[in-house]
């Protein structure tokens, strides 16, 4: 049988895992940490190459299909850029989880469920239909869910993992009941068919609505993103980073391939989502306000930060400017690379201040008063992390949120322009709780834990150098995403009939 480039991008990380695993308990007892994180590098490494010649492909045919029996997996715009983000920030996440775990026990678990919620995520892009797309979204929540608990002997970490598995479960159960009543209306689980069958009726309406609940708690829409602060907080740094920039944009990519199929059941889908938008820009930063732990206050920021995805995206389906679709897909890739830079840079933080010394205690902004004396890099990276994700030019954050409001003011229509006014100063208010922290570590005495701290380890220095790297690059030069934006954005359109 001759199997796609495609598929081999979701099944080498899938296959590797295990060998991950292996290679580690086998190694366990000579104390190498790098065995199992170098395997899972070159993994990775090896599925960008992979990744390389399927964009290559994609570029030329559009789009990418296989299928064996009743299953089908396709390859578009919208899961080359979801698997872009995954990969990409997976490869740093291991990299820089090396030294970071270098004196827990259990890395080779650590290592080999990171590979394989990238598979997970990778082939929940490319499922289409919906039982399929349930069961790798669910394989992707379970990897998730045990990362999130790696820390299993603090309390802390179980009551956060009890907390999203529950949740998690029972957006799963909505699923599957929107899933059961989707197939006893149109008789078919493939998304194109059930597009083609749709006829408006209260049990497709109610299909929709389960399907906005069960996976917009993996999105993080308010008011179903309460598992997401302590989900962030208590775990690992680097799995932190790949929760935020990638486990809730793959649950948006979700929603949108459900809500796409659904479209003609009722008009109200893009107002929902510019609704769902308003309300995670304004929670998140109100919530952000408060918080004195540092992965409490980026946890918070994601919640905002999708918000303006939905924004853009909810333009283009209400007025079809396309703009605000690829400002949004462009807000999705930016917002892993800023929110993964967030996270990381935290991480160094954290490892340096506490984990060296034998605690998990959490990180706050007044354990950072003077970091940036000590700790230069990590400060400013931190930095760059926030002040992009407040929209600060020339940096990548402000260009996508640009794109967005560019759209909503040539849509010309007065609800979606005082809409987009409002992100904008939300955008402003974001920079009450961005400020401080910066402040801390440059205008501050240095801490006594600052002080204290142990020198931040070289190769957990490699991601945070490349994402900042990235977040300047791709603010300065926007147009470089296009070969990824693009195309999603064409797919979202022409998923409605657009």
């Amino acid at each position: 049988m001759n199997i796609p480039l495609f598929i081999w991008l979701m099944l080498m990380p899938l296959l590797a895992s295990p060998v991950i695993y292996l290679t580690g308990r086998l190694t366990r007892s000579l104390g190498r940490w790098w065995i199992p994180c170098l395997t899972a590098v070159a993994a990775l490494a090896g599925d960008g190459i992979i990744f390389a010649l399927t964009a290559r492909q994609l570029n030329e045919t559009g789009t990418l299909n296989f299928s064996l029996g009743s299953v089908s997996l396709r390859m578009d715009g919208l899961s080359l850029l979801l698997a872009a983000a995954a990969l990409a920030l997976g490869i740093l996440v291991a990299i820089f989880s090396g030294p970071y775990l270098s004196k827990e026990t259990g890395q080779e678990k650590y290592y080999a469920m990171l590979v394989l919620m990238v598979s997970m995520i990778m082939g929940l892009g490319c499922a289409t239909d919906l039982f399929n797309l349930w069961i790798w979204f669910e394989a992707m929540a379970i990897t998730s869910y045990l990362l999130v608990t790696f820390y299993r002997e603090q309390p802390a970490a179980l009551e956060a993992g009890i907390k999203y598995l529950v949740q998690s479960a029972a957006g799963s159960m909505l699923i599957l009941v929107g899933i059961a009543l989707v197939f006893a209306e149109t008789g078919s689980l493939g998304l194109a068919e059930i597009q083609n069958r749709v006829v408006p009726s209260a049990g497709l309406i109610a299909a929709g609505a389960l399907f906005v609940i069960g996976f917009g708690v993996k999105a993080a829409l308010v008011p179903l993103h309460t598992w997401l602060p302590d989900a962030h907080s208590q775990a690992p740094s680097g799995i932190s980073a790949m929760l935020s920039g990638v486990v809730i944009e793959a649950g948006l990519v979700a929603l949108l391939r459900t809500c796409s199929a659904l479209f003609a059941v009722t008009q109200s889908w893009p107002v929902l989502l510019m609704i769902c938008a308003a309300l995670n820009m304004l929670v998140g930063n109100l919530m952000a306000l408060k918080q004195r732990q540092v992965k409490r206050l980026l946890a918070y920021s994601s919640v905002a930060q999708m918000g303006y995805i939905l924004l853009g995206i909810g333009i283009t389906l209400q007025t079809g400017v396309d703009g605000g679709a690829q400002g949004s897909f462009f807000h999705l890739f930016n917002h892993a690379m800023m929110k993964g830079l967030g996270f990381l840079s935290a991480g160094v933080l954290l490892y340096s201040l506490h984990i060296t010394k034998g605690s998990h205690r959490a990180l706050t902004i007044d354990d950072l008063a003077g970091a940036a004396e000590r700790y230069p890099l990590a400060a400013l990276t931190l930095s760059l992390a926030v002040l992009g994700l407040g929209g600060i030019p020339p940096l990548a954050g402000f260009m996508s949120e640009w794109q967005i409001f560019a759209a909503g003011f040539q849509s010309q229509n007065p609800w979606i322009i005082g809409l987009v006014i409002f992100a904008a100063l939300n955008s402003v208010l974001s920079l009450a709780y961005y400020v401080p922290l910066i402040n801390a570590m440059y205008r501050r005495k240095p801490s006594a834990r600052v002080q204290d701290g142990t020198r931040m380890p070289v190769l957990m220095s490699i991601p945070l150098v490349i994402l900042a790297a990235g977040l300047i690059v791709f603010g300065v030069w926007p147009s470089l995403a296009n070969g990824l934006t693009i195309p999603a954005s064409h797919i979202l359109l022409s998923s409605i009939g657009g």
